[in-house]
């Protein structure tokens, strides 16, 4: 008999159709049965001995909210038995007004139930506490993850003792994850831990991947990459974390008209097994990253949600240097200023943030100049160390794609029927603020625009952290920042910004209130000891747009 191993995650809905994403134990038909008589089936396919099925779900009413459960082979997986909690719901918009999209990133898996938790009470863990406590209260809307949803280049206690298990962890990658099988605990990990598994089943999801879904700042710069291909690791773990991500994430980014006309994923299904079909789209997108197209467009009624690939889509020719390729560049564009009128809010979900503490934003275009060899050779060699042990590379590292985003978000937020905000959504950088930028001379966009930043979901922030953006933002360090770029000949930004709230510290979500042209924020952190009533608290609620 078929085993529900992971799920089920609920990914996409609209009014009448929804995604239901499900791994199981063997090759079954798996379906998804709502309590109106709405629902769905799809067979598995497999993948490296796995088997997954993504379910769409049809016949469902606009406006309600409706429980399901999940079969496989005819028997029931789901709810699980003895649940604790609520049934998992798929709730349907009627006019999608007003949105709730709780946002964040960087989430560490938590240790299992009775380990102490190095880091401190999980941040999706205490959503879905609230939510199970009061199943017919405020919830969001959908849940966009911008990045470090698995961590394959830091592993927790209980992964490195299943490693050890399996292989000799003194040969490279030592206890970092090097295959496909050993993503997949990564995933489980992660997705099977209670509370988070009921709430991924119940809040639709968009995901975008970042560094650490494959390693600590990938795809840096040229020379990162030639070093890292030197390896006799690196192959194998691009390949498998591209495989397990399309598997895992980019699947249930796609709408069902998407779905329908994705050639990959209509391949896998047809044969016995897609590893081989899936290895050599991966392999083609590490030849050529420009070839595979990773960002995607999600509609949530005069709502529009960009997540953009600031990862793999990155030109690292130092003498081209981008964070987008030129066909994801245009893409942006396009999506951005489709159908003027069309959207209240924009919102740009890039895993990196955009505005940056003007310190940071200078050190990072400092050392882009010096790279590139603006103050001569052993400068470089300088840069290229420097890059690396500080992590310099964010937009700010790529001064032309921060200058193109900053004259793109001006244009959309402008003219006739522009959306009343345009909102860059961000993490990474585990602390929490926001910012705003400035045009000189009022040539700036009618919408208001606000970079807001959330992180991390779970995970540690150093005191190094704390202290460096603290003063980051301070005048002192506006000014030091000047002196780096102006060593390196770095022009002065095209804007100027501001931050207008934080920094905080903590697992945290901030969550977007939109309705109408209105927008509101609202920041929560996790507070309290994990199992013992840890809660969201409010530490910072205000108002974007009235």
């Amino acid at each position: 008999m078929a085993e529900l191993r992971l799920g089920p995650l609920l990914r996409y809905v609209d009014g009448s159709s929804a995604t239901v994403w499900v791994e199981s134990s063997r090759p079954c038909t798996a379906a998804v049965r709502g309590a109106d008589g709405s629902g769905g089936e799809a067979r598995t396919f497999q993948i490296a001995g796995h088997h997954y099925a993504l379910v769409p779900v049809t016949g469902l009413t606009p406006g309600t909210t409706t429980p399901y459960e999940v079969l496989l082979d005819g028997t029931r997986v789901w709810p699980l038995p003895g649940s604790p909690f609520p049934p998992s719901v798929i709730r349907t918009p009627a006019d999608r007004d007003p949105v709730r999209l709780a946002f964040g990133s960087c989430r560490w898996a938590a240790p299992p139930a009775g380990e102490e938790d190095p880091v401190g009470p999980d941040a999706l863990d205490t959503l879905a506490a609230r939510m199970a406590a009061d199943p017919d209260g405020e919830r969001p809307d959908v849940l966009v993850l911008l990045g470090d949803q698995v961590y394959a280049d830091e592993t927790s206690k209980a992964t490195r003792r299943w490693l050890a298990a399996r292989r000799d962890l003194s040969e490279p990658p030592g206890d970092e994850v090097a295959d496909y099988e050993e993503y997949t605990r990564l995933y489980y990990e992660s997705w099977l831990d209670p509370e988070v598994r009921w709430l991924l089943s119940t809040v639709p999801s968009c995901m975008i991947f970042d560094d650490h879904d494959v390693v600590d700042d990938w795809n840096t710069s040229a020379a990162w990459l030639a070093d890292m291909r030197a390896t006799s690791w690196w192959r194998e773990r691009l390949l498998s974390g591209l495989m397990s991500y399309w598997v895992h994430q980019h699947l249930g980014n796609l709408s069902p008209a998407e779905l329908a006309t994705e050639p990959l994923y209509a391949a896998v299904r047809e044969v016995p097994d897609g590893t081989d079909l899936l290895r050599s789209f991966a392999c083609a997108a590490d030849a050529d990253p420009a070839s595979v197209r990773w960002s995607y467009r999600r509609d949530f009624g005069r709502v529009r949600l960009l997540m953009v690939d600031t990862r793999a889509a990155r030109v690292l020719d130092e003498d081209a240097r981008s964070m987008l390729d030129p066909g994801e560049a245009r893409w942006l564009r396009e999506q951005a200023l489709d159908a003027p009128g069309s959207c209240d809010h924009l919102l740009i979900g890039t895993s990196l943030p955009w505005l940056l503490p003007h310190l940071v934003h200078d050190a990072e275009a400092w050392n882009a100049a010096l790279c590139r060899g603006e103050r001569g050779e052993r400068w470089a060699r300088f840069g290229e160390d420097m890059r690396r042990r500080a992590d310099l590379e964010h937009w700010a590292a790529f001064p032309a794609s921060f200058d193109a985003l900053a004259e793109l978000i001006a244009e959309a937020g402008s003219g006739t029927g522009a959306p009343a905000t345009v909102c860059v959504l961000s993490g990474d950088v585990h602390h929490a603020y926001v910012a705003e930028p400035a045009w000189p001379d009022d040539s700036g966009p009618d919408a208001r625009v606000f970079q807001l930043t959330c992180s991390p979901v779970h995970n540690a922030i150093p005191l190094a952290i704390r202290l460096g953006f603290r003063f980051g933002w301070s005048a002192v360090a506006r000014a030091l920042g000047r002196r780096f770029a102006g060593h390196g000949g770095c022009p002065q930004p095209p804007i100027d910004w501001r931050r207008t709230g934080g920094p905080w510290f903590g697992n945290q979500l901030m969550t977007l209130t939109l309705r109408g042209r209105s927008a509101r924020l609202r920041l929560e952190q996790a507070r309290g000891v994990r199992g013992a009533g840890a809660r969201l608290r409010t530490v910072m609620e205000s108002e974007l747009a009235p």
